[in-house]
């Protein structure tokens, strides 16, 4: 029983089957998730873990945990301010497809070609915007010195659009989060006989994670704040960028 080969195989659904379960508990305990959402999250944990591997599935937990700490970082005076999604901190199902669709789309693709070591790469980018523009939100909102992106003028804290010193630090750590998982993941699955340079590829996924963020920020405030596009589809199309620029840093198409 092989735990380190990706896709169908009786090790990985073994792993993948009690990370999901350790996603369900700690989304229960932690209180990361509401119901529908710990579903939806279970769900996608089935399709990335058993289609792709159970170490993409750890770079969505770790996601998943890490911004849930960014999110409940000086919680109360953030709901204070109002510029809290929820009540208690907990993130809904909407928000699981909304950050979880593309790179579910992406273990798709790495199974229907069995090609891993490139949708690994893809895979990440996807988190890695997912996370930096989360990080970039939560902890960015609490920094005074707040700018429009499309214009450089100050503005509120919260506004879409807005950027600020704290937020783009906070986006480069939560991009730099994922591309450490998922290097540690490639090394643990893909790396004997590979002729990738993978630090150059993690290198990129940092970097592309953070530039998402930015393609956020730009529709958030060209469009999201004209109601011609809702935040999750604002994040999809982020999210769908970062996988796009990591396709041009990968050669595709050939």
């Amino acid at each position: 029983m092989d735990v380190f080969e990706s896709g169908l195989n009786q090790g990985n659904l073994l792993v993948t089957g009690i990370l999901v379960a350790v996603l369900l508990f700690l989304s229960a305990k932690a209180k990361m998730l509401d119901r529908q959402g710990a579903n939806a999250a279970a769900l996608l944990g089935v399709v990335v873990g058993g289609l792709g591997h159970w170490t993409w599935l750890l770079i969505l937990l770790g996601f998943l945990v890490s911004s849930h700490k960014a999110t409940k970082w000086r919680f109360e005076e953030k709901k204070e301010l109002g510029l809290c999604e929820s009540a208690d901190g907990h993130r809904g199902w909407t928000n699981v497809v909304a950050n979880g669709a593309l790179p579910g789309i992406m273990v798709l693709y790495a199974f229907a070609t069995q090609d891993y070591a490139t949708g690994i790469w893809l895979f990440g980018a996807a988190v890695a915007v997912a996370a930096s523009d989360t990080f970039a939100s939560e902890i960015g909102c609490m920094d005074s010195r707040v700018r429009m992106i499309t214009t450089f003028k100050p503005c509120e804290q919260g506004v879409n659009g807005g950027f600020s010193p704290n937020g783009q630090l906070a986006a480069i750590v939560g991009a730099a989060v994922v591309a450490t998982l998922t290097l540690l993941a490639w090394w643990l699955t893909l790396s004997e006989g590979s002729s990738e340079h993978p630090l150059r590829l993690a290198g990129w996924l940092a970097v592309i994670g953070w530039l998402g963020c930015q393609i956020d920020s730009y529709l958030g405030a060209l469009l999201e704040n004209r109601g011609y596009l809702s935040k999750g589809a604002v994040n999809a199309l982020a999210i769908s960028g970062g996988v796009l620029i990591m396709c041009l840093v990968l050669g595709m198409p050939n």
